[in-house]
């Protein structure tokens, strides 16, 4: 008997909890996506309380939840990265640079469109 592949509400139900696996995994390992989800906790609501539209809530509430979202993809290189070597090697430096050049430019991102929603 050979291998069966998922479909339907069974792959639906298996990606939602390799999904809960994900988040549990990185809740576990990453000190700044445990960081983040806490700012998470503090920003969404204030954002809503802020936000004079729904459309300025949505933007103060939807760039507040990029940044963990940026962080698990970059938790997510650095561990193949890991993975594949513990030697340094440049292309190794880069990809966790790059990585982590992207949670940057999600955190700038936030500051941007909370100063011009606010101010």
């Amino acid at each position: 008997m050979g291998y069966q592949k998922n479909t339907g509400l069974n792959r639906v139900v298996k990606a939602f909890g390799y999904s809960c696996q994900g988040l549990v995994a990185a809740w576990r390992s990453e000190a700044a996506f445990r960081q983040e989800c806490v700012l998470c906790l503090i920003l969404i609501p204030v954002g809503l309380w802020l936000g004079e539209t729904g459309v300025e809530r949505a933007l103060l509430v939807l760039v507040v939840m990029i940044v963990p979202v940026v962080e698990l993809i970059n938790s997510a290189i650095e561990a193949v990265v890991d993975r594949v070597g513990e030697e340094v090697h440049p292309l190794s430096g880069r990809a966790k640079d790059i990585g982590s050049a992207a949670v940057f430019v999600s955190i700038f991102i936030v500051v941007v469109v909370w100063a011009l929603v606010l101010l």
